[in-house]
């Protein structure tokens, strides 16, 4: 059923299973897609009438929907792009929240707008990429983040924040913390260069640009070469990419890991502080190309938990049955990195 908020169309009872890509066949008690401003400010206007809660969704790349949604879900679609140059060397980008992010990592290279290369093919639209705080090979969005405009759910107020304010760490932001289920994501500024700077330290980008001269359009191509060896698709498998965080851990435990299994990855951060593959982890715990029942772990990719038809207890349960596993055998508790809505 579908009731009207003047120009916005409202659905009731809507599945959600095209809207996350994971395919969980879950619903949402109500359900709209909004393309402007002022969408958004009749979809709000909604859910205070009927005292509903509100969960934004974008490209569902980075969600884990393990149960039927209560409220009003409201799809972020808004879309365009502005830029304006600051400098001979400098511009500032604006992407709309809806737009898809791996599109706009092309759109940049394609007009000379450096920065996002390594950034390339990460699923999901451009409103996630500062929740999540994505990152790849060596770059952050917050490394590039000036602002972002979201709109504030309690008051319906359109608000700039620097990117600065967003309290940025490690696929981590605000948005996850205190600032968590606040506000709705419009749109992000960039500040991105004319001249390539580029960043090529990562060690598997740097072997795969061996012998290759490391421009942006070079970068951006060994980098979606190497996710799509690595992660499969999620229109052919479902799937949210890497379900788990990469640990860091106390440089004492970091030693001792490193005398019991001497093949350990160990990645030093900081004076005290290490960084773990944490697919290193899983594969030794024997779960890489595991199936069980109707989800599994990839065989290529033991960070990715994939979906064969199966539910968000399904997920989950395999997802515990890992963080168990991981944490008898290493003393590490994995933390998932996608959001669970468990209502």
């Amino acid at each position: 059923m579908t009731v009207a908020a003047n120009d916005l169309a409202i659905v009731k009872s809507a599945s959600l299973q095209a809207f996350n890509s994971l395919a969980l066949p879950v619903r949402a008690e109500f359900f709209c897609c909004v393309d402007s401003i002022e969408q958004i400010d009749q979809a709000l206007e909604f859910a205070r009438q009927h005292q509903l809660a509100i969960t934004p969704l974008g490209g569902g790349s980075n969600v884990v929907l393990a149960t039927d949604i209560s409220g009003l879900v409201i799809h972020i679609n808004l879309r365009g792009v502005d830029s304006r140059q600051t400098s001979s060397d400098r511009v500032e980008v604006t992407f709309a929240a809806g737009e898809n992010w791996h599109k706009m990592v092309l759109l940049s290279l394609e007009r000379g707008w450096y920065g996002l290369e390594n950034l390339a093919l990460i699923p999901g639209n451009v409103g996630a990429t500062p929740i999540q705080n994505i990152g790849a090979y060596g770059v952050e969005l917050s490394d590039l983040l000036l602002s972002l405009e979201v709109i504030e759910i309690a008051s319906g107020k359109l608000i700039k924040m620097r990117g600065q304010d967003c309290g940025f760490a490690y696929r981590n932001s605000i948005f996850k913390q205190a600032a968590k289920d606040q506000y709705l994501i419009v749109s992000i500024t960039l500040e991105l260069t004319k001249t390539p700077c580029t960043n090529t330290q990562y060690p598997v980008l740097k072997a795969a640009l061996r012998g290759v001269e490391p421009t942006p359009e070079a970068i951006c191509e060994a980098v979606c070469r190497i996710r799509r060896e690595k992660l499969p698709d999620p229109a052919q498998i479902p799937n949210v990419g890497s379900f788990f965080k990469n640990p860091l851990i106390g440089q004492d435990l970091a030693d001792r890991l490193a005398e019991d299994y001497p093949s350990m990855p160990i990645y030093p951060q900081s004076e005290n502080l290490c960084k773990l593959p944490a697919a290193w982890l899983i594969e030794h715990c024997g779960y890489r190309g595991l199936r069980r029942g109707a989800v599994g772990v990839h065989d290529k990719q033991a960070l990715v938990l994939v979906n064969y038809q199966g539910d968000g207890a399904d997920i989950l349960a395999l997802a515990g049955d890992i963080q168990a596993d991981v944490e008898s055998k290493f003393a590490i508790r994995l933390e998932i990195e996608p959001r669970v809505y468990n209502d």
